[in-house]
């Protein structure tokens, strides 16, 4: 306290007690003297002035005194009421511990970076969308997938605030081709042209597809095509031999030939007549209907759809200016029509590099020439740039292809400088993460930075890239070209959507990830695993019970499983924190369930109830987690949804009605048990295994503790009792193959009894050629006399037979 603020030292020449009471309670009415933490000297001295605590009635003066005592240290009070008052201890903050925090890979170091946002808690994200000219397959959702996965978790999990922009290539040489392509077998289709004109063409087209294929050197393409003739010369056969005996069936292997043919029909129709295809939206239909595929294919993915989507087709003009910037900044060049990328002016710039992401690639022609595209490698074109490094900003359109106005005439914009202008005119001059797949490094991601950092003139275009790692089908690389993909509608033909997630989830997610039958068993067990855990608990949860009897007192068991449920979230988040670990996040939750099952399991062995307490919040983190990744949808707060879309309340609806019909078959069991009638026994497994399956219900006996009831999908116990049927039908199979080798052997063995030891060798005359009165050989086959051993041997088996016919006799005997 300052004196000079509470400048009540007026008092100290008040020698009466009583009247200066009275003038400092006066005195602190209109004043605060809660400023401090320790009293001044003058409060010292007029504390010291009063011997006693003010009366009641100065409340001023008297909140005053107590609050000098209490600051007084070691100072006795001379009021009993203030005696053994102690100051507040002096408190310390723990010293605590380091918490591990989120680290990417970043593609621009190849290292786990500290990942550190530009704004605040704002997370600015792109990603390469598809180009869209065909079905969504695998690899595509190897990435959107793995992308949305790793989005959910920065908003979900670290709490970002994420604005995600995704493009949709629509404008693209594959596009361009695929489209024109379309439309001429379209118009060569419509004309129905005869047998004899279709065999014809699909010879003529034949000639050029085959020098195609002598020229492929990549062996897998080369496989690829050379399937494709094999196909195309098993359907030439039978319309030549119907065309020249003038068959009725010509008509039908027409069509044949025209199927197994229109790959080849399709590049020779185009060779000769694709300069003639010029309308614009001939080029827009095809990328229109399988846009709207892709949404489809990520919606039953649940993939979240991103906050801003951009098509190239609607952002011409902003990359006719975004080139145009370039150019002012002198970092491209006009040629033919055409806007090439100055790489070595680049290059060699003070404060920009080329090449950042693959350094090593550049002047890769075959990588350039795949960016470039194939429509626009030609010696014309290669002879325009001035370096065979440079790459195009903006195409100069030839006939057949479509175009869009710029100042260097009619074209169409570069594969790179689309991403580059949508990018920069939603996010701007700099961006915190840039995603796409791990084939797209380079050219495409590094030209991308090096046009957009010459646009904005800056060296940090993109703070992170991640790339998702590559997807092959069984170990073998997976591509369109190579006609061997995996649609994603395939692959839910196959798999839910959520099984898909979990085994991309239990994979890291810039890794190489094989799509194969041992990756989805893997995922669709661990679902299994998953969901088996959360009915447990449901039906723990159900076990009736009063508001207070939901605590229950811990012990030795409970503490230990509490104990490592926190190490286990403790793990999780460092896994999470290094790289976003999916994979050991995944390999952990599995880690916890496993000990919660065994926690159950004791318990139950000893006819006691789990902790219902720590199993629900067991369960209620593994299914936030879950949520998190978006493997469950829904808002039940434990567990996957029963019933699908429109019935997440199902579970809560049903249950009751279930719990009445379970407990009333447990009260008939009892008493059928009781009374030995196994008939009413027998129908109450008939509810059990064949009527509540049929709708989606599992009861499971426990010998001495309650039915537990479980709402499962109906396919999965349909399927589990066709499994049970079959290993039952097997188990009995078994029984009776065992049953009938036991009777052939005791069949064997009492007709083997049968024999008289006299008879045993008489028969084998094969072997012996003289026997003594008893049935003993005494030579063999060539009348030589047997020898000591042969002898001793032929004894020991005698002897046995005798011993075993005595015993037929026997039994026999007493049987009669």
């Amino acid at each position: 306290w300052a004196g000079s603020a509470f400048d009540y030292g007026f008092l100290l020449h008040t020698s009466e007690e009583a009247t200066a009471t009275v003038a400092l309670n006066e005195y602190l009415s209109s004043r605060s003297y809660l400023a401090g933490f320790s009293p001044s000297r003058v409060d010292q001295e007029v504390f010291e002035l009063l011997h006693r605590p003010p009366a009641p009635q100065h409340v001023h003066a008297l909140r005053w005194y107590r609050h000098i005592a209490a600051l007084q240290r070691g100072t006795p009070s001379p009021d009993s009421s203030i005696k053994g008052k102690r100051v507040q201890h002096p408190w310390s903050a723990p010293a605590g511990s380091n918490l591990p925090k989120l680290r990417l890979y970043n593609s621009l170091t190849r290292t786990k970076e500290l990942f550190v946002p530009q704004n605040g808690n704002k997370v600015s994200w792109y990603c390469c969308g598809p180009t869209v000219y065909d079905a969504s397959h695998m690899g595509h959702a190897r990435s959107y997938i793995s992308f949305d996965i790793l989005r959910r978790i920065l908003m979900n999990y670290f709490k970002y605030d994420v604005f995600y922009c995704m493009n949709i290539t629509d404008i693209d040489d594959k596009i361009i081709r695929r489209a024109r392509q379309n439309y001429l077998l379209e118009q060569y289709r419509e004309k129905k042209p005869a047998a004899a004109q279709v065999l014809q063409d699909v010879l003529s087209a034949r000639g050029p597809f085959q020098a195609k294929l002598a020229e492929t050197t990549d062996p897998d393409k080369k496989q690829m095509l050379e399937r494709l003739d094999s196909a195309v010369a098993a359907a030439l056969g039978p319309l030549q031999g119907a065309v020249e005996s003038k068959a009725g069936e010509a008509d039908i292997q027409r069509l044949v030939l025209l199927e197994k043919a229109k790959d080849l029909l399709s590049d020779w129709l185009d060779a000769q007549f694709g300069s003639q295809v010029t309308e614009n939206s001939i080029f827009s239909l095809l990328p229109k209907f399988w846009e709207g595929e892709y949404h489809n294919d990520m919606d039953a993915l649940n993939v979240l759809p991103p906050d801003v989507l951009t098509r190239v087709s609607e952002y011409c003009p902003e990359i006719v200016d975004f080139v145009k910037k370039i150019l002012d900044n002198g970092f491209g060049y006009e040629s033919n029509g055409s806007v090439y990328f100055d790489t070595a002016k680049f290059a060699t710039s003070q404060k920009h590099a080329y090449g950042k992401l693959v350094p090593e690639a550049v002047g890769d022609m075959k990588a350039l020439q795949e960016g470039e595209g194939d429509l626009s490698v030609s010696a014309d074109q290669l002879s325009e740039k001035r370096s065979q490094n440079d790459f195009a900003l903006w195409k100069a359109s030839k006939p057949g292809e479509p175009s869009w106005d710029s100042p260097w005439g009619k074209g169409r914009p570069g594969w790179h400088i689309e991403c580059s202008a949508m990018a920069g005119s939603i996010l701007g001059e700099s961006m915190d993460i840039h995603g796409g797949g791990f084939d797209l490094r380079f050219p495409h991601h590094d030209n991308e930075l090096a046009q957009s950092e010459a646009y904005f003139e800056n060296d940090h275009w993109v703070r992170y890239f991640l790339h998702t790692g590559h997807l092959t089908i069984a170990g073998c690389k997976m591509s369109k070209s190579l006609k061997n993909f995996i649609t994603i509608k395939d692959a839910l033909a196959q798999n839910t959507a959520r099984q898909l997630r979990l085994a991309f989830l239990m994979h890291s997610w810039k890794d190489t990830l094989d799509y194969s039958s041992n990756t989805m068993e893997s995922a669709v067990h661990y679902e299994k695993f998953l969901n088996e855990f959360f009915l447990n608990v449901k039906d723990i949860l159900r076990a009736p019970c009063d508001v207070t009897g939901q605590f229950e007192k811990w012990e030795a068991a409970e503490m230990e499983l509490n104990e490592s449920f926190y190490e286990r979230k403790a793990a999780v988040h460092a896994a999470l924190c290094d790289n976003v670990d999916t994979r050991s996040t995944m390999e952990e939750m599995r880690a916890l369930v496993t000990q919660s099952n065994t926690y159950i399991a004791s318990r139950k062995s000893s006819k006691l109830q789990p902790n219902r307490m720590l199993m629900k919040s067991i369960a209620l983190y593994l299914t936030d987690m879950l949520k998190t990744f978006g493997a469950i949808e829904g808002t039940e707060p434990i567990g996957f949804p029963v019933g699908g879309d429109g019935c997440l309340q199902m579970e809560t609806t049903v249950m009751p009605y279930l719990k009445v019909l379970s407990d009333f078959r447990e009260s008939v069991r009892k008493i059928a048990r009781e009374q030995n009638v196994t008939e009413v026994l027998q129908l109450c497994d008939v509810v059990r295994n064949d009527t509540l399956p049929e709708l989606g219900v599992r009861l499971e006996d426990h010998e001495g503790l309650p039915t537990v009831v479980k709402l499962v999908d109906k396919e999965t116990l349909l399927r589990e009792r066709n499994e049970k049927k079959k290993m039952e039908d097997e188990k009995k199979n078994k029984k009776e193959e065992a049953a009938k080798k036991k009777q052939e052997q005791e069949l064997a063995k009492l007709a083997k009894m049968k024999i008289s030891p006299c008879d045993m060798f008489r028969s084998e005359t094969d072997k012996y050629s003289s026997f003594d009165e008893t049935g003993f050989p005494t030579h063999d086959v060539e009348g030589k006399d047997l020898s000591k051993g042969q002898t001793k041997k032929l004894r020991k088996l005698h002897e046995a037979q005798e011993k075993l016919h005595q015993e037929y006799l026997q039994t026999n005997q007493n049987g009669c």
